[in-house]
């Protein structure tokens, strides 16, 4: 029986990315893959890339350098060849260039079209055929993927949605993953089952704009993600749901009441706004004002007393002012948040706001982004520390570092770290929190009998 080729994904960026890249190793398992952790000594590699982030581009260049190298070594020692391929947001965006730039990438494979790898890497060993596939449309991707999903653990990924028709004028989104596209709800509920079946008990619901989901239902009308989320739960064994990343105008009201209504619907929010300043949410585009989420926000809190809220913000955008930070800054003391991810603004080529006046000084943002993060971070320890004392339901997920130690997650997504609990992997127990820091909690089984 011939080995097992070895497959190395390194994965960039957002949970979608997360997602596509199990699904990558999904399709070339049937050819032999197996994953292994590093990519010294294996045989196919593929760079999973995000063009959200700050020099994106840049640091996938250097690390194809870096494989360039490792594979030259792999071969002088006689050990096989190695097969490099970009995948994702980068490789839909600058295809044609990475092939010119950086000869020894193999594949270059944008995130529609990962369903074709088997056969591209054939025409690949084979030296023959079309080296690119960067466009195909979502449907025909879901459609081809095998229907088993590998890997194991009591949390799983499920990309329902996908694409983005907001057009923020600093994303690259709406260009990279194209419009907004949902899949069909029964697909949806299927891979939803195959999931619990095999012993996942909680479900993240991923999307550009998750919330704007509106896939087919068996009746042939669109779901909104409220009536999805009542499906998913009716699933024996699907105990936990979340979804991200939401806009605040897809923020329904049947998804405000399901919050009320589903317990299965985790009490944790991450709804960006970008910034505090309605000017600045005007040059983004983000088509909503500083009250409207304000307001939004209320009313989530209303429907869900104990909803905890994450964001996302951007710092130093083109034109933005010392008194348009500051509003910012009020509206972070307003909502309160128990996380958040907060950057300083880089240009994204061939968005608009590459080329708006007003381009902020690096060390400008840096300044202001330090002042954030320390409000934030403040917030953050505070909802943390607040629930000493409290008892919260945790999903035992791994085992921690020390012996008999394990860890989980709370309803509010923070990590709980507890003391013999290490044979309650995969299930959802009651923990008394003892502690709060910065990042986790620490805990005890409240329940003397499940020791």
């Amino acid at each position: 029986m011939a080995a097992p080729k070895r497959l190395f994904i390194k994965t960039y960026g957002c949970q979608m990315n997360v997602y596509d890249s199990e699904r990558m190793a999904d399709v070339l398992r049937p050819l032999g893959y197996a994953t292994t952790d590093a990519p010294e000594g294996a045989d196919f590699v593929i760079l999973n890339t995000c063009h959200i982030r700050e020099r994106a581009a840049e640091k996938v260049y250097s690390e194809l350098g870096k494989l360039k190298q490792m594979r030259e070594r792999k071969v002088a020692r006689g050990d096989g060849g190695m097969t490099i391929a970009v995948a994702g947001c980068v490789a839909q965006a600058e295809g044609e260039e990475i092939m010119k730039r950086q000869p020894a990438v193999d594949l270059v494979v944008g995130p529609q079209a990962y369903h074709q790898l088997p056969e591209l890497l054939t025409r690949t060993a084979r030296a023959r055929g079309e080296r690119i596939g960067a466009d195909f449309a979502p449907h025909e991707k879901f459609d081809a993927l095998p229907a088993a999903r590998g890997g194991d653990g009591p949390t799983a990924f499920l990309t329902v949605q996908e694409g983005c028709d907001k057009f923020c004028t600093f994303c690259v989104v709406p260009y990279t993953r194209g419009a907004e596209w949902s899949r069909p709800v029964a697909a949806v509920l299927a891979e939803a089952r195959a999931l619990a079946d095999r012993g996942v008990r909680e479900v993240t619901l991923l999307g550009q704009n998750v919330n704007a989901y509106d896939g087919e239902g068996p009746d042939g009308k669109p779901y909104t993600l409220a009536r999805l989320a009542y499906a998913l739960a009716e699933i024996p064994g699907l105990d936990r749901i979340r979804y991200t990343t939401s806009h605040a105008n897809d923020m329904s009201d049947d998804l405000i009441a399901a919050h009320a209504d589903l317990d299965a619907l985790m009490p944790y929010l991450h709804l960006p706004v970008q910034a505090g300043s309605d000017r600045v949410l005007r040059l983004m585009n983000r088509k909503h004002g500083r009250q409207k989420y304000i307001d939004l926000i209320a009313r989530i809190r209303a429907a869900r007393p104990d909803m905890a809220i994450a964001g996302d913000f951007i710092v130093g955008f083109p034109g933005e002012t010392d008194r348009d930070f500051e509003d910012t800054l009020d509206l972070v003391r307003q909502v309160n948040y128990a996380g958040a991810f907060s950057f300083v603004y880089s240009p994204r080529p061939g968005t608009p706001a590459a080329t708006m006046p007003g381009q902020i000084e690096e060390k400008v943002g840096l300044e202001r982004l330090q002042r954030l993060q320390a409000l934030l971070f403040e917030q953050q320890t505070a909802f943390n520390a607040a629930q000493a004392g409290k008892t919260l339901n945790v999903l035992f997920e791994k085992k921690g570092r020390y012996a008999g130690q394990a860890i989980g997650r709370s309803p509010y997504l923070q990590s709980v770290h507890v003391e013999g609990a290490d044979h309650l992997l995969g299930q959802i127990v009651q923990v008394e929190i003892l502690s709060g820091a910065q990042n986790s909690l620490n805990g005890r089984l409240a329940d003397p009998r499940t020791i």
